[in-house]
């Protein structure tokens, strides 16, 4: 297959760039399509091949082009396949996606590794936590400085909210696949070669033939089980390795003789289990569950390096004496396992330290297997211990065994705990406010619903994962929809009900989420009221007056469009931040943050510099889901560059230059935001408030066969009628946009918003100086270069409303001209190199597999006449043609996301 042998030449007259494929990028790609190539020809034949090497040419061609005879020739061969050829067609070009994506993540990973080893120790990349240090020590001091980095956080949370096309399958050979192409590097040669190919071929030959679509939906556990992959293969030892090498950085010369100065800045956060707003799926045992299976995985880890450490810490007494609280340790754990510690005594006589921690590894496997006897009761308990070695150590004079592998055990002991990351419950206020009433009509609480009672049920279940792994485990509650602060009372007033009259409550952190635009312009209101609950004002006592606010930009943007919502996400965070510091509140603000960029997606490190002053200070929590899971995380070097990023951009967004920068600028360009908010709002509700326009979102788009998918455990919508998108999830809503290769939802409104102000000279400042400004900017351009005008007007086909097909792709070139005009650019991507690379490589291909789900829509929309002349034979053969074009349509969905890199 020579589907990487020509990389697409962008005509100018269409706005595209052309980015140059650095050459050992496309020597990968070249092979990996060769490979996919033989095997098509060897699993199903060269006729195959044949019919995938026209189809690409002919979209390659319209590309090029203005492109409108060949997009017709592409579709006429489409029209010939049968519905089989046109799955294989579709699934030849979902393998080569998948090829295409790992070779560019092993690029990246490639480029990473050189830079590296070339960079100068002084010279920090501008994205770093080293830039980020220098320039606070310049601006205010170093003691300052000390104390920014003691108190920095970043806690990404794990979501189950359904945007990974992939079946984990698919994805695990992906991985080994990735791994035979980084064999190749170490210049392979001879037999050596030739069986790395022969391991391709084979690898290859099992993506192919692996099915692209999971059999059922998976189960909330499933989810949990796929979080818990990322955990053992690459977060459980990049975290601590961002620490050493921050803290390494940090000591220069003295790095492994100081105690560290890097805090374990890391806290793992998951919903998998824990949200139940909308999901029906997960059940307070279910939640117990999950938190049962992130501890096993926790303990696990940990005692494979507690074992590992103890057999390696083979320091003897003479040369290195163990302190009195060594030995106190010591005769402790006897007094705990006698015939554990006179086993271990026999193997190490002489060798305190070995000891002591191979009992402690012993322990964290009791702990693991519940055997009380030996079991820790917390983390903290665990930590003491390994204190108690690394005093000793230091006492001894044994300082680089002190600083070495046992920090990164107490740091990834800090990091994880028994628990492994944060469960967090999520549910609707609505439900609440249902469960209170219902509770007020019956006599007995075991009259309430199945669903009351479930509701009840998730307090008891908060308070037994407490106990069991500690509160951190388990303490955080969000109210989705958060619209006043009765709205966080009745969470207590439901623990008090769940728990009963005498038994102490579950420790609640009640977090409101605040999503809609109404919400979002009522939050400090809301909040004011908040913290005058009694118990509310007990917490923050507790917690040293901290409090956590969440912000939803999925619903804000469905509600009033991606310029309005970014804005008042922008004054919300401002005014909430305010509040916080009138009110001595320690704030940190919770970004619902998704892949898309209509849902707040793109790079989180440029987004985090152009929040308002004050509204980070050190602090910095957001969602992490779906497909943005495995690219932020999946690789080892890949992830720590990216927790680089964050937490860089986390410390220097305190920056005085950086809040003076971003105060100033907002003030400065405030008039103009308004006027851009105003007109956006109006220009998105013209088309959202159309009458007809749900009928016809669900026909120009697959937003219907979404939930058909079976990509996560929970459903697609909240009971929606096809009348109202109310109750319709951002997520298919941007996951449908997407797919028509329309992606409105990252930038509709735009267009005429920058028109309406139309001074030119004032935007271009505005791009300079504002960064929320660029960063808008910037997202939309990205969002716009996946868009095709010509492939949407096919989608739009679909439908019955002209106006509404006008509305779309008038805004869509009226934002694309004036992107271009504010940017000062010929070109979509002219100056974001690698993006657009990525782009021109994949947009042909997308175009391929948008044609082939244009035609299965086409055959699942033609009206359903009943005939009542068929009889059985030819009723199932209908039957079967239409559930042959539900799987075609499904199999160039899990395609144009792999394409496309980005669904929800």
């Amino acid at each position: 297959m020579s589907l990487a042998n020509t990389t697409p030449q962008p005509d100018a007259d269409r706005g595209r760039a052309r980015h140059e494929m650095p050459d050992e990028l496309r020597a990968d790609v070249r092979l990996l399509g060769e490979v996919l190539g033989r095997v098509l020809t060897e699993s199903v034949g060269a006729d195959l091949l044949e019919d995938v090497e026209h189809l690409r040419a002919l979209t390659i061609a319209a590309y090029e082009e203005d492109g409108s005879d060949a997009i017709e020739a592409a579709e006429a061969l489409i029209d010939t396949f049968t519905v089989e050829r046109a799955e294989e067609v579709a699934r030849a070009f979902s393998c080569y996606f998948h090829l295409v994506n790992l070779a560019e993540e092993h690029h990246r990973v490639r480029v990473l590794h050189r830079r590296e080893a070339e960079a100068s120790p002084d010279a920090a990349p501008t994205d770093s936590i080293q830039h980020a240090v220098e320039t606070l020590r310049q601006e205010v001091g170093e003691e300052e400085t000390a104390r920014r980095i003691a108190g920095l956080e970043f806690r990404p949370v794990l979501t189950a909210h359904p945007t990974e096309a992939r079946r984990r399958a698919v994805a695990a050979a992906i991985r080994r696949i990735t791994n035979l192409l980084a064999e190749r590097d170490a210049r392979l040669g001879g037999i050596t070669l030739a069986d790395n190919k022969r391991q391709l071929l084979a690898e290859v030959d099992g993506l192919w033939r692996t099915s692209p679509l999971r059999s059922t939906k998976p189960s909330p556990l499933d989810e949990v089980r796929t979080a818990m992959a990322t955990f053992d293969q690459t977060l459980f030892e990049v975290f601590p390795e961002v620490y050493r090498r921050f803290d390494d950085w940090l000591a220069g010369d003295d790095a492994g003789l100081v105690p560290p100065r890097v805090p374990s800045f890391v806290r793992l956060g998951s919903w998998i289990g824990g949200d139940r707003d909308g999901n029906p799926n997960v059940t307070a045992s279910l939640t117990k569950q999950a938190a049962a299976i992130a501890s096993e995985h926790a303990l696990h880890a940990l005692e494979a390096v507690a074992l590992r450490l103890g057999r390696a810490l083979t320091l003897d007494a003479s040369t290195t004496p163990g302190s009195s609280a060594l030995e106190a340790l010591w005769q402790s754990q006897r007094l705990l396992a006698e015939d554990v510690t006179d086993e271990i005594a026999q193997r190490s006589p002489n060798e305190p330290y070995r000891r002591v921690l191979l009992v402690i590894a012993e322990r964290i496997k009791a702990t693991r297997l519940r055997n009380a006897d030996l079991a820790y009761d917390l983390a903290d308990d665990l930590l003491a211990d390994l204190r108690v070695v690394q005093e000793s150590l230091v006492a001894a004079g044994a300082a680089r065994a002190a600083f070495a592998d046992l920090q990164q055990l107490i740091w990834q002991v800090e990091t994880f705990g028994f628990h492994l990351a944060e469960l967090e419950v999520r549910q609707h206020s609505q439900v609440h406010r249902e469960t209170l009433a219902e509770i007020a009509e019956v006599d007995s609480l075991d009259d309430l619903s199945e669903r009351s009672r479930e509701v009840l049920e998730v307090f008891r279940a908060m308070a037994s994962v407490q106990a069991r792994y500690g509160v951190a485990a388990a303490r955080r509650y969000i109210v989705s929809f958060t619209t006043s602060a009765e709205d966080l009372a009745n969470v207590y007033t439901l623990a008090r009900h769940a728990m009963g009259p005498e038994a102490p409550l579950p420790v609640l952190d009640v977090i409101p989420l605040f999503e809609t635009f109404a919400d979002l312009q009522a939050s400090v209101d809301v909040l004011d009221a908040a913290i005058t609950h009694p118990l509310v004002q007990e917490r923050l006592a507790q917690t040293d007056r901290r409090l956590e606010v969440m912000l939803g930009y999925s619903d804000s943007s469905k509600d009033v469009g991606p310029v309005s919502a970014t804005l008042a996400l922008y004054d919300a965070q401002s005014r909430i931040a305010q509040w916080a510091r009138d009110n001595a509140l320690t704030l940190t603000l919770f970004h619902g943050r998704g892949g898309a960029l209509g849902r707040g997606g793109g790079p989180a490190n440029r987004a985090i510099l152009a929040q308002p002053p004050h509204s980070v200070d050190g602090r910095f929590k957001l969602t992490e889901q779906g497909e943005v899971i495995a690219a932020r995380y999946g690789h080892p070097v890949i992830a720590a560059r990216h927790i680089d990023q964050v937490a860089g951009a986390t410390l220097l967004a305190s920056a005085p230059s950086i809040e003076a920068r971003n105060s100033g600028a907002a003030e400065e360009f405030a008039a103009m935001a308004e006027r851009m908010d105003e007109v956006s709002r109006e220009r998105f509700f013209a088309l959202v408030k159309s009458p007809g326009f749900p009928q016809w979102f669900a026909q120009v788009t697959p937003q219907e066969e979404i939930g058909l998918l079976p990509l996560g455990s929970r459903p697609a919508k909240r009971g929606l009628s096809i009348n109202s998108l109310d109750d319709l999830r951002a997520i298919p809503w941007v996951f449908a946009w997407s797919q028509a290769r329309i992606n409105l939802t990252g930038w509709f409104g735009l267009g005429t918003a920058l028109r309406a102000v139309g001074d030119v000279e004032q935007l271009r400042r505005a791009y300079a100086r504002w960064p929320l400004f660029a960063t808008m900017i910037d997202n939309v351009e990205m969002s716009l270069a996946k868009t095709d005008d010509r492939i949407a007007r096919r989608y739009l086909a679909l439908g019955d409303r002209p106006d509404l097909d006008a509305l779309v792709l008038e805004e869509m070139a009226l934002t694309r001209e004036w992107v271009l005009i504010v940017t000062g650019k010929e070109r979509m991507l002219a100056n974001m190199r690698v993006l657009g690379r990525a782009v021109q490589m994949r947009s042909p291909y997308v175009d391929a597999l948008s044609l082939i789900q244009i035609r299965a829509l086409r055959g699942l929309r033609r009206p359903a006449e009943p005939d009542t002349t068929l009889d059985a034979e030819a009723q199932q053969a209908a039957d079967e043609r239409v559930a042959k074009l539900q799987r075609l349509l499904l199999i160039t969905l899990n395609g144009v996301a792999a394409g496309l890199q980005n669904t929800g």
